[in-house]
């Protein structure tokens, strides 16, 4: 089987199901958020995340991948379409329970927060950016149709668990965090 079929030259694409919709489609582009989630996650790991946070990761990547299964599963066939991989729901305590053991290593957050700091800190501030992106499409989507709630929350922990990984990650390694001040009467560039 080849990797391209030319089905998607018309500007369409395939949903796991019989229904082609347009590539901008908001269920194509809440899977493809996710895959872009999954993608810098990936690239976080490969720059050397350190035990046991990097196959942590790794396991929420194959959750990521459950959660892109289930987006793109076409509604016309959900009650008896291809079977899908079961809910990630199950690892949302565990997301809080990590979020809760990288908060205690750190301490609560006192001010805002530039991102960045060491290259993994800034890496896990993007791929935070990323997820709350990936969360907005698949509320956009689930305006439209419906999406299984866990979907929600897990993307919305994922969310907070980078982002106090992010503060771990600038501990661990002795960047200090640069909170934002805001410049009163700072002139406009």
């Amino acid at each position: 089987m080849r990797l391209y079929t030319r089905t998607g030259d018309d500007g369409t694409t395939q949903l796991m199901g019989p229904t082609r919709v347009p590539k901008d489609h908001p269920r194509v582009a809440a899977y493809g958020a996710v895959d872009e989630l999954n993608a810098w996650l990936g690239y976080v790991i490969a720059m050397g995340m350190p035990a046991p946070w990097a196959e942590r990761l790794v396991g929420i990547q194959r959750d990521l991948f459950v959660i892109g299964s289930h987006l793109a599963l076409d509604p016309a066939v959900a009650d008896r379409g291809p079977p899908l991989p079961p809910p990630a729901a199950a690892r949302i305590p565990t997301l809080e329970a990590w979020i809760d053991e990288s908060e205690a290593a750190v301490g609560p957050v006192r001010a805002f927060l530039l991102p960045g700091g060491h290259p993994l800190g800034a890496l896990l501030h993007v791929a935070r950016t990323v997820c709350r992106r990936a969360e907005r499409a698949v509320v956009t989507l689930h305006r439209q149709e419906p999406v299984p709630p866990w979907i929600l929350a897990y993307l919305n922990r994922l969310s907070d668990l980078l982002f106090t990984l992010a503060r771990w990650v600038n501990a661990a390694y002795g960047v200090p965090e640069q909170p934002w001040i805001p410049e009163h009467g700072a002139s406009e560039p």
